[in-house]
């Protein structure tokens, strides 16, 4: 799911898309400028016989963004996050590039408790 101000002045967010295509689906939504929130499901492997659901919590703010939608970006993820509740870990990214899916994986594996796969994990 991807969250996005209704427009440039207004502080009010609106669903800009839904979708079942994971972390691919919502980067190609994302504007170069603008800032808006992402809630993104994962499925993890944390070793060969068993996996696991989890959520992301994106708070993405693009290059070209106004400089007032950034200053205000800071309060206003704290209400939507108090809003969406549940996540395993939080992302804050600024370029496409830094939401690259193994990266975002391994984070999950790190944040996610018992690694039994860990020697071949390769973090």
């Amino acid at each position: 799911m991807l969250l996005e101000f209704s427009t440039t002045k207004k502080d009010e967010l609106q669903v800009a898309s839904t979708g079942s295509d994971g972390l691919t689906g919502l980067v190609k939504n994302l504007k170069g400028d603008s800032a808006a929130f992402g809630y993104i499901r994962m499925v993890m492997a944390n070793d060969e016989h068993s996996q696991r659901t989890k959520f992301v919590f994106l708070t993405w703010c693009g290059p070209q963004t106004p400089l007032m939608r950034k200053a205000r970006l800071s309060v206003q993820k704290a209400d939507v996050k108090n809003v969406i509740g549940a996540f395993s870990i939080e992302i804050a990214a600024s370029e496409i590039s830094e939401l690259q899916e193994e990266n975002i994986l391994i984070q999950l594996k790190k944040a996610g408790g018992a690694n039994y796969d860990r020697q071949t994990s390769g973090y």
